[in-house]
């Protein structure tokens, strides 16, 4: 993950990095294709919209829509996750925003579809996880 980072309101060094360890979890439970990872940063109550338009609610729902597709459609996608933006919503709540970049199974570079992501992170009693999201599919700008 990329060090700058738009940081908006009180957002302490130490929510920073419980945050931005959530979204590092998430890339390396998806480049590792493990959806009980993937769907573990999630809230129990979590609502996720994918980057195709569905929306998963509740982590069970997210767990049960990735093993499949990790699997199938998407076993031969890798990304890396940049945190970009990190905005105070409320004390315990942050918004933040992701770029995604498609890469190879080693972490290089390649063309494909790129993702801006949303993620609504909140502190819970067992950590911080996303409540809620949209993944939003980008096309790489014409060079």
């Amino acid at each position: 993950m990329t060090n700058e980072v738009l940081v908006v309101g009180a957002v302490s060094p130490q929510v920073r990095e419980a945050v931005s360890g959530v979204v590092k979890a998430l890339e390396e439970a998806f480049n590792a294709k493990d959806p009980s990872a993937l769907s573990e940063q999630f809230a129990v109550e979590a609502s996720w919209s994918n980057a195709m338009g569905t929306r998963l609610d509740g982590r069970e729902a997210i767990a049960e829509f990735s093993a499949p597709a990790l699997k199938g459609f998407l076993r031969d996608s890798f990304a890396r996750y940049d945190v970009v933006k990190l905005l105070e919503v409320a004390p315990g709540v942050i918004a933040v925003n992701v770029v995604q970049t498609p890469t190879d199974a080693t972490g290089g570079p390649t063309d494909g579809l790129r993702g801006s992501t949303l993620y609504v992170v909140a502190e819970r009693p067992e950590g911080w996880k996303i409540v809620a999201g949209q993944n939003t599919a980008v096309s790489t700008p014409a060079s």
